[in-house]
């Protein structure tokens, strides 16, 4: 599986070439519930909307487990106002350790403090 966070998904969908590439040779990609909410609030008008629906359907969509959102819960807590953890960034990356894969994002610095998990940049920029 391969887990996508929400910078690497609105590159596909800005027809980035080398992220439209790269997606295009893989499999497997996933999409954290998450994200797809962060993505459509920030849809400026219902053609976005359909674009962004028309991408999901190439993707599954996965959910953290009770039991990860109450452990991304105590992580929140913790660094929100230290560290500025942000909270959708908090849930994706705790269901990334939940599913025990890496997440592909170019927001590495957003998820510094949650340990154990590994980032990749799936592509140049």
């Amino acid at each position: 599986m391969i887990l996508l966070d929400s910078d690497v998904l609105i590159d596909v969908l800005r027809d980035h070439p080398s992220a439209v590439q790269w997606a295009a040779s893989v499999e497997g990609i996933a999409l954290p519930g998450y994200v797809i909410i962060e993505l459509v609030a920030g849809c400026a008008n219902k053609a976005e909307l359909r674009d962004l629906q028309g991408e999901m359907r190439d993707y599954r969509v996965v959910w953290p487990s009770p039991h990860t959102c109450q452990m991304a819960l105590t992580c929140f807590m913790e660094y929100h106002l230290s560290r500025g953890l942000g909270l959708l960034d908090t849930f994706v990356g705790h269901l990334a350790l939940e599913l025990g894969v890496p997440l592909h994002t170019f927001n590495e610095k957003h998820y510094q403090v949650i340990a154990g998990l590994k980032t990749v940049q799936p592509y140049q920029r």
